[in-house]
């Protein structure tokens, strides 16, 4: 565990460090989610989905797409979609599944230098990607340039719980299953104790709409999911930053 805190003490740590665990699990990224969340994890992006009020006129960015399951959604209610993910092997396998629903694109790139122009994009969302950024204010900033005004953010992703007695179970259940899950696939049991880890460095969902706030986002909510040890962060972008 020594070694896992060292890896996220810092941002720069942080980045590396994200950036080797991920190529490491694409390949399995899909069942993690599934055994992680029981199974609910497709219901939660749906939800996100359904908020986002995507059309055929709406054009997505999806910020940390993994494989592509909210991409996919989002093209399917006939939105314009760009996937982005910082992990090759992810955007490989989220290619392979393009036939499927040609109205998507998958690209390399970073949450914290987006290569796309100001205003360009109506929605943006992300499922687990606030959590694992470096540095979240710079994230939401980046975000905010590339949402045009009016635009909105939805971000789901685990929660902080606000209450210690369950914060403390919640992140050693997730340590338990996390190093079970690490051995059995990786022979690794930090592989997925990365996960209570970088819940404990995140200040959580309120947290994460003050600085949306602060950022220029207005109407912030805080949507909880699992009674709250999940949380979707939803805002609009405004005119100017408070």
């Amino acid at each position: 565990m020594s070694r896992l805190r060292d890896a996220l003490d810092t941002p720069e740590n942080k980045r590396r460090y994200t950036r080797r665990l991920f190529a490491t699990i694409a390949d399995r990224y899909d069942l993690i989610t599934v055994l992680l969340s029981y199974g609910r994890d497709r219901a939660w992006k749906e939800r996100l989905v359904g908020l986002s009020g995507a059309a055929s006129t709406t054009k997505v960015l999806d910020l940390a797409c993994g494989t592509g399951d909210i991409a996919f959604a989002m093209a399917g209610r006939g939105a314009q979609v760009v996937g982005l993910d910082i992990t090759l092997r992810m955007i490989q396998l989220a290619r392979e599944k393009v036939q499927a629903q040609p109205r998507t694109v998958f690209v390399v790139g970073d949450m914290m230098a987006l290569p796309f122009p100001d205003q360009a994009f109506d929605v943006v969302t992300t499922g687990y990607g606030i959590r694992n950024v470096p540095e979240i204010e710079p994230a939401i900033a980046e975000i905010r340039r590339v949402l045009r005004p009016g635009g909105r953010l939805i971000s789901l992703d685990f929660n902080r719980p606000g209450n210690p007695l369950m914060r403390a179970i919640y992140v050693s259940y997730l340590t338990v299953v996390g190093s079970a899950l690490g051995w059995v696939l990786h022979h690794d049991p930090d592989t997925y104790r990365y996960i209570p880890a970088s819940i404990q460095r995140y200040p959580g969902a309120e947290a994460v709409a003050t600085m949306m706030e602060q950022q220029g986002f207005t109407g912030c909510e805080v949507l909880p999911v699992l009674g709250g040890l999940m949380a979707i962060n939803v805002g609009t972008r405004g005119a100017t930053i408070s």
